[in-house]
């Protein structure tokens, strides 16, 4: 299994979709994904990925920070940062909340949309992605629109028309067509990172780049997946192949920081998420990321995040 494998593996990637859309030009919609509509599928993830897939027509999308695409039939847009966008025929119109046009499903449907000034019309259905909180770190280095036509990628034709059959079924409440769909958003998401990382330039450093690395990426997915493990740099240089200095100074060079910088700073991500979670004591979290003592794992927290855990997650809580 590679490092992107090794790394999606332990975020607990899960698709769904909960939206089958008929919109007739002119419109324009605002919206992004609410966690809870993740429900059905998951518990509410720490991390979402909206997507939309055009099955006829097209639109544009826009987020507040001024980056857009145009998506036309065939097309996924992914937006790795859940960002609230606009998206649309008509640019210049005032969007209305999607959240105000969605009709909830009868029996084991898709909530419907149908909205629009009775024109050319466009067929999607949205969708989401979701991960634990060991998900930040990459959706964190995508850019914050990746638009990708399905046809294009390794085994297009066969992706694309199982997408395209499992979205015509959609609307009849079909079960099978639903999972079916789930499970090809999460085939889609991997495909599109994985296409993303071969189109880096050699010279970019940075996380992503660092997966792409043979040795390195083998070196992340040991951490991410044996996060309790006492590890220290020389045993994780000979785990892949390489001496420490010259593994010492590789890692740093791609991922910005020392080995045992970085791990800690991956445990004190995955502390972080389960104390927003609320559902286990401070104890059991300092043994789920590696620490032998509660005090030990909270001065280490302390270090990191600015205050004792207990503190940390009232102040989350509280929000």
């Amino acid at each position: 299994m590679d490092a992107l494998s090794d790394v999606l593996r332990v975020v607990g990637l899960t698709g769904g979709v909960f939206i089958d859309a008929e919109l007739t030009d002119p419109w324009l919609v605002s919206g992004n994904v609410d966690p809870d509509h993740c429900k059905p599928f998951m518990p509410v993830p720490s991390h979402v990925v909206a997507f939309h897939y055009a099955i006829e027509g097209g639109f544009h999308v826009r987020l507040e920070s001024g980056e857009s695409a145009h998506v036309q039939a065939g097309e996924v847009v992914l937006l790795p940062r859940n960002d609230m966008h606009v998206y649309g025929s008509a640019p210049n119109m005032i969007p209305v909340s999607a959240v105000s046009l969605v009709q909830p499903s009868e029996g084991m449907g898709l909530n419907r949309v149908v909205h629009g000034g009775g024109g050319a019309l466009t067929r999607m259905v949205c969708g989401f992605l979701g991960g634990g909180p060991e998900m930040g770190l990459l959706l964190s280095n995508l850019p914050a629109i990746m638009l990708v036509r399905i046809a294009d990628m390794p085994g297009g034709d066969w992706l694309s028309r199982s997408f395209t059959y499992a979205a015509q079924n959609l609307a009849g409440g079909d079960p099978g067509a639903a999972t079916v769909m789930a499970k090809m958003s999460e085939l889609l998401f991997v495909e599109t990172v994985r296409r993303h990382l071969s189109e880096l330039p050699p010279e970019q450093a940075g996380w992503l780049s660092g997966l792409r690395d043979p040795a390195i990426g083998r070196a992340l997915s040991l951490l991410h997946a044996q996060v309790t493990r006492d590890w220290t740099a020389e045993e994780l240089a000979s785990e892949v192949n390489m001496s420490r200095s010259a593994f010492a100074d590789r890692f740093t060079q791609l991922i910005g920081v020392p080995p045992m910088r970085y791990l800690t700073n991956w445990r004190m991500q995955l502390a972080a998420g389960k104390l927003r979670d609320g559902r286990q004591t401070i104890a059991q979290i300092s043994f789920d990321v590696g620490y032998e003592s509660e005090a030990a794992f909270a001065r280490a927290f302390r270090r990191e995040m600015g205050q004792p855990p207990a503190a940390w997650r009232r102040q989350m809580q509280a929000v």
